[in-house]
């Protein structure tokens, strides 16, 4: 599967597992916050990156010590109605003053790139049903902004 991140289009090494499966001992995957907090010393220590697949319900502050560690941070976007993504970016880069990547998953719209990316999502993930010349050029959707930037 394809990815924008940092405005290039790249394919994915990442693998999101899901709670209920086994952990792999190589590879790089992603797994749920729940998971996280319930599993944290065995993803440490497998060969391997370990990121984070949050949802728009859950609290930054339960993980925001292992934030400076995570390569990645999915933010899962359930609904595009649902904007509280976009302030888990913006929070993760001000206030919890994380570098790492943080990607875009989910339901939002070719629309919301630009804006996410504003907030600070720096790579998004690209399902087929969408085309990723597209997606890449709403990157450039406006030339003036108004508001500062997280990037």
């Amino acid at each position: 599967m394809q990815i924008i991140k940092d405005k290039k289009i790249i394919e994915d090494n990442w693998q999101f597992l899901a709670d209920d499966q086994e952990i792999p001992q190589t590879g790089d995957i992603t797994v749920s916050a729940s998971r996280w907090l319930n599993d944290k010393d065995a993803l440490i220590q497998r060969d391997g990156q370990t990121g984070i697949r949050i949802r728009s319900t859950d609290a930054l502050e339960d993980i925001a010590g292992d934030l400076a560690g995570m390569p990645l941070v999915e933010l899962d976007i359930a609904m595009f109605g649902d904007g509280r993504s976009f302030s888990q970016a913006w929070l993760m880069r001000n206030r919890y003053h994380y570098r790492g990547e943080i990607r875009a998953v989910g339901s939002y719209l070719i629309d919301q790139i630009f804006y996410l990316h504003r907030t600070g999502v720096d790579a998004f993930l690209l399902d087929e049903s969408r085309n990723p010349e597209v997606a890449l050029a709403a990157l450039r959707d406006f030339s003036v902004t108004y508001q500062p930037s997280v990037n």
